[in-house]
């Protein structure tokens, strides 16, 4: 389980081999076997005890903004796996795997738009079903024009033109989901910190929480999250996080769009502040507690029974393989 802190004036401590959590509403304890990552997203209080308790039970700590991106983490020590692995990654901008890795990662990521635009517009009227239609019929080209995109040279020769193809595709579904979504909630595109709209304010808290999963298990699987392809390495930015997360992106579209449409959303879950909004503790809990429910459900992957929590520590012990393998 995820250990969220989202209640301020928290005092976190260690009693045995349990975190004791303790504020306004009580005090209660959790073994820190049950726990795989401790998500403290407002101001709080812990012992170093609790953070030695986490570190021995291979438990990250993540220090979450209120947009839900992470700004921090006590982890171990450790690497994930030999250094071989990070030196073979840096190779990827210069040979054409690299190339097709990026492709692969953006195809994959339309795929799922297109799936759940698909999806959306069963049972909708003809008029909307032909918009949704349109919309996909640009993704699939999209696609193919990324598919077409030459390897042979190296990433930095075709980056900006696929993330041009990207960068439309994204505009394109956005704008479809849109017209989707309840009519008190549509949106002009995707805004993020602060967002304009309500849509976007929880789709940014929500992309928060997977950031932080792809970084962990970027690290578990010796993957250097800084060392990125389809985004430039800038100082202090883990642009192989940014690379990685395209592909999950579709899991947090469908939880967040989902809590929209059961019409489980009210103006209560939401602050408005900054000229925007953010996610308050009311609407963090209730996305985080839908977005637990999918990840603990079992769906056939890559050929495999596997827990939706799983997917991304699978691809990414998968790709390290195929960059320890391919890459000379």
């Amino acid at each position: 389980m995820k250990l969220i802190i989202n209640t301020p004036g928290t005092y976190i401590s260690k009693v045995g081999e349990c975190f004791q959590i303790k504020n306004d509403n009580g005090k209660h304890q959790i073994s820190a076997k049950k726990v795989e990552q401790v998500l403290i997203s407002t101001a709080a209080a812990l012992t170093t005890d609790v953070l030695e308790l986490a570190v021995e039970n291979n438990i990250d700590v993540v220090f979450l903004k209120n947009t839900g991106k992470p700004y921090g983490r006590v982890w171990h020590s450790k690497l994930g796996s030999i250094s071989t692995i990070r030196r073979k990654q840096l190779k990827l901008n210069e040979v054409p795997l690299g190339v097709e890795l990026v492709k692969e990662w953006l195809n994959v990521k339309i795929d799922n738009q297109m799936e759940h635009l698909t999806k959306l517009s069963h049972n909708r009227g003809q008029k909307t079903r032909e918009s949704v239609k349109e919309a996909i019929d640009i993704l699939i080209e999209q696609n193919k024009k990324i598919s077409r995109v030459d390897t042979k040279h190296g990433i930095d020769k075709v980056r900006g033109t696929l993330q041009g193809y990207e960068g439309y595709a994204s505009k394109v579904y956005f704008d479809a989901l849109s017209k989707l979504i309840p009519e008190k909630y549509t949106f002009d595109g995707r805004s993020r910190n602060p967002a304009k709209d309500y849509f976007n304010c929880m789709l940014n808290y929500g992309y928060g929480i997977l950031y932080s999963s792809v970084e962990k298990s970027c690290i578990i699987a010796g993957l250097d999250p800084y060392i990125g392809l389809m985004h430039v390495d800038n100082y202090n930015r883990k642009a192989f996080t940014f690379d990685l997360i395209e592909i999950y992106r579709g899991i947090m579209d469908k939880v967040v769009f989902k809590l929209f449409s059961t019409k489980k959303i009210n103006d209560e879950h939401f602050d408005d502040i900054e000229g925007g909004y953010y996610l308050n503790k009311e609407g963090k809990q209730l996305l985080i507690g839908e977005y637990n429910k999918l990840m603990e459900k079992k769906i056939k992957y890559k050929g495999r029974n596997i827990e939706m929590q799983n997917i991304i520590q699978y691809d990414c012990h998968q790709l390290a393989n195929v960059i320890l393998k391919e890459v000379k």
